[in-house]
């Protein structure tokens, strides 16, 4: 039976046990014991002796009567093999295991592990592109209507100051042909730009080739200059000189509408004992309109800049003016002995160009026996092109055409209709990461505009009635206009150099993914110092742009008449002063472009570089006469509230009441100091 088997393969094994354990027992007694002396009895020969035994049975394995084979055991699969031999079994199949090929584990083929002697060049990102658009926009409409009179005095149209000054605009289209400009952050737009820059400075070169430069005959000054003057010339209506004039020096007094003086900190209290006196003080004017746009751009900071494409480089100023200050004053009060003849409208346009050459630190170790030179680099790649684009636009559309009938009262009275202040603030400062050298595998373009248009329409009349007192205080001028533009560039103070061999071999070191830095790029005399370099790579185009277009409108027609006082018979102390003008329209912008912190500008490719600027002003005299409004109601809004014919005999008329009218507050923001903080 199975079970007897078992039994004798137990056997088998304790027996093989004991027999081994028994050697073990007599090898130690062997050990202990002692040899046979020399005279001892001699041992018989053992080899000699042989057993007289035979036998003709075979030894066979147990045989129960049943037939039954063992299944193989098999290491891969199959149950493992708890008897016979099973120690034995288990070393053959690894032998025959470690005979065969078998797959590394998690590697794969062996045949696809590739192994390389020298590594890969280590790539990292470069910083991204930085493109702003800024839009500011001012609209105030402060038409002002006061009588303080008990008679009727009909409210005047004052539509015909709209009108004016839409026609200044498109006078002052002459003088700023890059007002038309388009917002752009593409490639292809940046170019464009350009084209037109270009197309227009070289059609002005030709015409002053021809020896044609007026752009108009009527203008007050007209200028342009192509390749202007730089760092020590100012560009004041159109001539050139040495100091830049103060605008504090030239603001006008606003009369009521400065701004409050500092409150006294002492506790004295203030008492008036005098009787008030008999005084009229009227400001329809001083207003402020201005605009500031401050540009910082720093773009890449760099000591050395290599530029396989072309460079293009463009700089232009556009400035004018257009204003009209034709003022019609009462022949009363105008040969009044106290009235003086009303200060002049200034209006200026000035513009400069700097240019200055960083000044960074040495790493030159004047004090070593050789110089050092750099020996590792780390590269940054950008595929594709770059932009920095800060494109800016201010605007202000401002009326305040008041219609007043004032008069004295006998005591201290004053009336501000004006003294408005509108500002349009912007200043941006970008400051981009430090390389030691950017190579730039495209173009690159360089552009800065500033457009500045300011329109003043200031046409007053100052009226008197039947009886009124001639001593009167009449200011109707006295306004300022003025344009200030400044571009400063900061870069290279010599030309541009030849693109050295090893820069194209640096370019496709980076490209292959070569960590070997190229010895010529190593032994640059521009990197004498440093340890290492610090290297970005644009794959595309470079355009670094910058405009800045400021337009302010200013309309302040003033009608004032002034009626006789009914309240004091005898008044002849009265003081009357009035100011129609003293308005201040102010356009300031700056540009500061950082194109380069070193001494270094490899350049491979063609060179444009030019720089316009063009000046004008416009006087008009503009005679025309202010109409009394119109109570009619129009024909769009008859025809809104009724269908039928307004010619009809049963027509009704219509009536409007916006008394609890407070539609502005869905179309204008909520915060009523917006127009200043924007």
């Amino acid at each position: 039976m199975h079970i007897e088997k078992i039994s004798e393969i137990i056997a088998h094994f304790i027996g093989l046990f004991e027999m081994t354990t028994d050697e073990m027992r007599l090898r130690t007694n062997y050990a202990e014991g002692a040899g046979p002396g020399a005279d001892g009895p001699a041992l018989p020969d053992q080899d000699a002796f042989t057993a007289a035994f035979s036998s003709d049975l075979q030894l066979k394995d147990y045989d129960p009567g049943i037939d039954y084979k063992s299944g193989s055991y098999e290491i891969e699969f199959g149950p493992a093999r708890h008897f016979g031999r099973v120690f034995e079994e288990s070393l053959e199949k690894l032998a025959a295991i470690a005979g065969k090929d078998i797959p590394l584990p998690h590697f794969g083929d062996p045949t696809d592990i590739v192994l390389t002697d020298e590594p890969e060049l280590t790539i990292f990102a470069g910083p991204g592109s930085a493109i702003s658009h800024v839009l500011q926009v001012n609209a105030l409409y402060d038409d002002d209507y006061l009588d303080m009179t008990d008679g009727v005095h009909a409210p005047r149209d004052t539509s015909f100051v709209i009108e004016q000054l839409a026609d200044f605009s498109t006078k002052a289209e002459i003088f700023t042909p890059f007002a038309s400009l388009h917002r752009t952050d593409t490639y292809d737009g940046a170019l464009k730009v350009a084209e037109d820059l270009e197309v227009y400075i070289q059609n002005a070169q030709n015409t002053e080739d021809s020896g044609t430069t007026s752009l108009r005959t009527d203008a007050t000054h007209e200028f342009v200059r192509l390749d202007p003057g730089v760092n020590d010339t100012v560009y004041i209506n159109g001539k050139a000189e040495t100091d830049i004039p103060v605008l504090d020096d030239f603001l006008p007094d606003r009369g009521l509408a400065k701004l409050p003086e500092e409150p006294d900190d002492s506790n004295t209290s203030v008492e008036q004992d005098d009787p008030s006196g008999n005084s009229l003080e009227v400001t329809a004017g001083a207003n402020l309109v201005v605009n500031v746009a401050s540009v910082i751009n720093t773009g890449v900071i760099t000591s050395v800049t290599a530029v396989m494409g072309n460079y293009h480089q463009v700089d232009a100023i556009s400035q004018a003016f257009v204003y009209s200050d034709n003022d019609e004053i009462a022949s009363t009060l105008h040969s009044s002995d106290r009235s003086g003849e009303a200060a002049e409208t200034i209006a200026k346009n000035i513009a400069l160009f700097e240019h200055s050459t960083f000044e960074a630190s040495s790493h030159t170790d004047t004090d070593a026996a050789e110089p050092t030179f750099p020996n590792s680099w780390r590269v940054s790649v950008i595929d594709g092109d770059v932009s920095f684009v800060q494109w800016i636009e201010q605007y202000h559309f401002v009326t305040d055409n008041d219609t007043m009938t004032v008069t004295t009262s006998g005591s201290e009275s004053t009336v501000l209709t004006g003294g408005n202040t509108s500002i349009n603030f912007s200043s941006f400062f970008q400051m981009g990461l430090q390389y030691d050298l950017v190579i730039i595998g495209g173009n690159v373009l360089d552009i800065n505009s500033i457009t500045q248009i300011s329109l003043l329409y200031d046409n007053d009349w100052v009226r008197a009635e039947d009886g009124v007192d001639p001593g009167a205080d009449i200011q109707t001028g006295d306004n300022l206009i003025w344009n200030f533009a400044s571009i400063h560039n900061v870069g290279t103070d010599s030309p541009f150099a030849a693109m050295p061999d090893y820069m194209a071999a640096t370019q496709k070191a980076i490209e292959d993914r070569d960590p070997n830095m190229p010895e010529g790029l190593s032994f640059d005399v521009n990197f004498q110092g440093y340890a290492g370099l610090n290297v970005l790579y644009i794959t595309g185009n470079l355009y670094d742009m910058t405009i800045i277009k400021q337009v302010s409108i200013l309309g302040d027609s003033d009608d004032v008449t002034l009626a006789a006082s009914t309240i004091l018979e005898n008044n002849p102390d009265a003081t009357v002063t009035i100011d129609t003008g003293s308005n201040a329209v102010v356009n300031i912008a700056e540009i500061v472009d950082y194109d380069s912190f070193g001494q270094t500008t490899y350049l491979a490719g063609q060179l444009y570089s030019d720089a316009i600027l063009i000046q004008g002003g416009l006087v008009e005299h503009d005679t025309t006469q202010p109409q009394p409004a119109d109570d009619r109601l129009a024909n769009e809004v008859i025809a809104f509230l009724d269908n039928d014919d307004p010619a009809g005999g049963d027509c009704a008329d219509g009536v409007i009441n916006a008394g609890n009218d407070f539609s502005w507050s869905s179309t204008h923001p909520a915060d009523v100091m917006q127009a200043m903080v924007a």
